[in-house]
């Protein structure tokens, strides 16, 4: 049985991703701020940091064995005005969006290195399709974690290890609940699925449904795609 490991799998989309791949039959772990205390393989971690990540990345070795999976769903949004965004907001952003995956790929990669298989899916953003105003530092984090997908999969595609990314849509997580309370999607979620093709919001289980079949098996010959979930609002 392989093991997953899943980054901001407390909650939102990381949740959703983590539920599907133990019933799916992975040993699935989660790394989170502040993690599930009914969940013996829920462990704390910032993802912003290294030491963190790999003193986890310890304990779920030892509890469940190497990992060959692993999904970047931890992240952190943005607000402000581009001229309003002080370095320390700017950095924050880029830490967690992208800094973290880097972090977690580089721990992971030797149990997939020495395995001769492995499956990396970054969650990114559909905001990287056209950008969105007052979220620079937000949709710079996640276009970059695009770019990082692209070349991480030319680089260890020979090795046995393909790497994806989804950019979900418009998504019901509490973030996005948050976000709408604090009134900065620019009208209500109604107003956004009424612009939706499908007519509703994605749901976390919409964004595990791709990313269980890019860890699986028959996804062998997929490796660098940017697979947009979004209910057809970016094509």
């Amino acid at each position: 049985m392989k093991t997953a490991l899943v980054t901001g799998g407390a909650s939102g989309i990381g949740l959703g991703i983590a539920r599907r791949l133990r019933g799916d039959g992975y040993h699935v772990a989660t790394l989170d701020l502040v993690p599930p205390a009914e969940d013996e393989f829920a462990y704390r971690a910032d993802v912003c940091d290294p030491e963190q990540v790999t003193a986890a990345l310890e304990q779920v070795r030892a509890a469940l064995g190497p990992v060959t999976v692993l999904v970047n769903a931890a992240g952190v949004d943005g607000f402000k005005r581009f001229t309003n965004i002080d370095y320390t907001e700017w950095r924050r952003v880029i830490d967690v969006n992208l800094d973290g995956v880097f972090h977690t790929v580089q721990a992971v990669l030797p149990d997939m290195l020495a395995a001769e298989w492995g499956r990396i899916v970054n969650i990114s953003s559909s905001s990287t399709h056209s950008g969105q105003p007052f979220m620079s530092h937000y949709v710079a984090a996640k276009s970059a974690v695009n770019g990082l997908t692209k070349s991480l999969a030319l680089e260890l595609g020979p090795s046995g290890i393909t790497v994806n990314a989804i950019p979900p849509g418009f998504i019901d997580t509490p973030m996005l609940r948050r976000s709408e309370q604090a009134r900065k999607l620019g009208g209500s979620v109604e107003d956004h699925i009424k612009r939706t093709p499908v007519r509703r919001i994605g749901t976390p289980e919409d964004i595990a449904a791709a990313c269980a079949f890019l860890v699986s098996e028959e996804a062998g010959y997929i490796t660098g795609q940017i697979l947009g979930v979004n209910g057809g609002r970016n094509t």
